[in-house]
């Protein structure tokens, strides 16, 4: 394809990863007033995170695999289709029941999208000008981050309130839809469809039930009771199984465990795991941090998220145009998650007291780090594999950072529920009120509380959120140790005879798996 013919195509598949970022950070400010007015508990909030987080999850893979068996276009208006129809359950939900099973629905289509987008990108692209276009993904990643919690700040301190939220990404899902139907024409390679619907399953279902237990442990059971130890022996026996079925059972697995013989792919995989926990974890506190513990509005919190999605724009184009010219990235890479560590650690020392000024300044060097390593580690596994395997392989990534998106937000979110009803409770104490009947882990209505009250609550959020940040700080350690194990391939200057250019361990994989056919 020609430049102009990518940017045609980029066109509507940029659009289209618009509308997926845009349906978590437009819903971001709003959640302390979406979990006040239905009545939820910081429990609450942190499901209807989780919930998106965890149907996309799931899904990434399954997406990816039938992106190698069926129409990828057709694949991307579907998954714009089922956002659209989460959106509108979403948009009317009566209760957080409702609100988190449609954002479930909401996380099934953004799971397509966001593997989709990238698959295509690797099919029209060699990996050496990938770079560039990646970069544009990033941007695109940004300018939804900015955006979302600006627009989604206005709209729940407009008439609309917070329900508006879920109605702004249609026009730009409908868009997508049509300009994806012009623009993007790509070859079918039609082959046997083998889905592996059990390994699926046992994936979701393992998952699922651990985050279960880490989210309702210590609130609606001990965390040393017998629900505890069913939960946790059911959930690992299904992650087991999972592992026996994907190795040696399913046909054509969701994952493919010979990917795994690839060094690099090892090394990204967990180095994906462990940003998702990191920043995922960490970062979706960031808006309850402004509003409960500094007092902003929704579009207040909305602008300070510009520090860090400012750092990572930038960051995002500059380094994927640098690498698209020399073809060399694993020093971005590096350098990306040594900021990550800083970014962090610098963020883990604030509280209801910071200034501002410093806080943001914390923010801008995160999402530096994030911009350089986010979309090039994707990168660096697309690079090792064959064309064949680029479905599996990219969405195999995006599968586990989202996992330890899921796993972070869930375990941290629990963390910082104790945490606050703790600090809540001792320091309602030295106030002279007993706190300890309260119900110190909901999520209250700032502006309806006392003076010295409301002094505790935001103490409290404060001390605690920056304390998640210290939590994550080893998480980002050890990826950044994963990455500096991944070797530096250069990359491929054309798709054309990929199998060739693989990684050794794969290309011998495969063709044994062919000799022996």
């Amino acid at each position: 394809m020609t430049h102009r013919q990518i940017l045609e195509a980029l066109s509507g598949l940029l659009l289209a990863m618009f509308v997926a970022m845009l349906s978590s950070t437009v819903v971001s400010n709003a959640l302390p007033r979406i979990v006040s007015d239905l009545h939820g508990s910081q429990t609450g909030y942190t499901w209807v995170v989780v919930a998106t987080m965890l149907a996309m999850t799931a899904s990434t893979p399954i997406w990816g695999k039938l992106s190698d068996l069926f129409s990828k276009k057709l694949l991307v208006q579907l998954a714009l289709v089922i956002y659209t129809v989460g959106s509108l359950v979403a948009a009317f939900a009566p209760s957080m029941e409702v609100l988190i099973g449609a954002r479930v629905v909401q996380g099934l289509g953004v799971g397509g999208l966001t593997a989709l987008v990238q698959v295509v990108i690797a099919t029209m692209v060699s990996p050496r000008e990938r770079g560039r276009y990646s970069g544009y993904v990033g941007a695109t990643f940004a300018l939804a981050t900015v955006g979302g919690p600006l627009i989604g700040g206005v709209v729940v301190d407009s008439a609309l309130g917070w329900r508006g939220c879920f109605f702004i990404g249609l026009p730009f899902a409908l868009i997508a839809f049509f300009l994806l139907q012009r623009t993007l024409h790509l070859p079918v390679i039609k082959r046997p469809v083998n889905i592996d619907y059990l390994g699926a399953t046992l994936i979701v279902g393992g998952i699922s039930i651990l985050l279960v237990w880490v989210s309702l442990a210590g609130n609606q059971f001990a965390w040393g009771s017998t629900t505890t130890a069913v939960l946790v022996a059911l959930g690992a026996l299904l992650l087991i199984a999972a592992v026996y079925v994907e190795a040696k059972v399913a046909i054509d697995p969701i994952i493919p465990m010979r990917l795994f013989k690839d060094r690099t792919i090892s090394l990204a995989t967990f180095a994906s795991v462990m940003i998702g926990v990191a920043m995922f974890g960490s970062t979706v506190y960031l808006s309850q941090y402004f509003q409960v513990a500094r007092g902003m509005t929704p579009t207040e919190a909305g602008l300070m998220s510009i520090a860090m999605v400012g750092g990572l724009f930038i960051s995002s184009l500059t380094t994927g145009r640098i690498i698209s010219n020399t073809g060399l990235w694993k020093r971005y890479l590096v350098g990306g998650m040594v900021l990550v560590v800083i970014g962090l650690s610098l963020l883990g020392t604030i509280d209801d007291k910071t200034s501002l000024v410093a806080v943001g300044a914390f923010m801008a060097i995160l999402g530096v780090g994030l911009g350089a390593t986010m979309q090039n580690l994707v990168l660096a596994v697309q690079n090792n594999v064959s064309m064949s395997d680029m479905g599996s392989a990219s969405s195999v990534v995006a599968f586990f950072r989202s996992m330890g998106g899921s796993i972070g937000i869930s375990t941290l979110g629990a963390l910082l529920s104790y945490q606050v009803a703790d600090k809540v409770t001792s320091g309602l104490a030295a106030i002279g009120i007993d706190g300890s009947g309260a119900e110190s882990h909901s999520v209250p209505d700032m502006s309806t509380l006392p003076d010295p009250v409301r002094a505790v609550f935001e103490h409290a959020f404060g001390a605690s959120i920056g304390e998640l940040f210290l939590v994550a700080v080893p998480f980002a350690v050890v990826a950044l140790v994963c990455v500096l194990f991944i070797k530096e391939v250069p990359l491929r200057t054309s798709n054309l005879d990929a199998e060739a250019e693989a990684s050794p361990e794969v290309a011998a994989e495969l063709h044994h798996a062919i000799a022996s056919k």
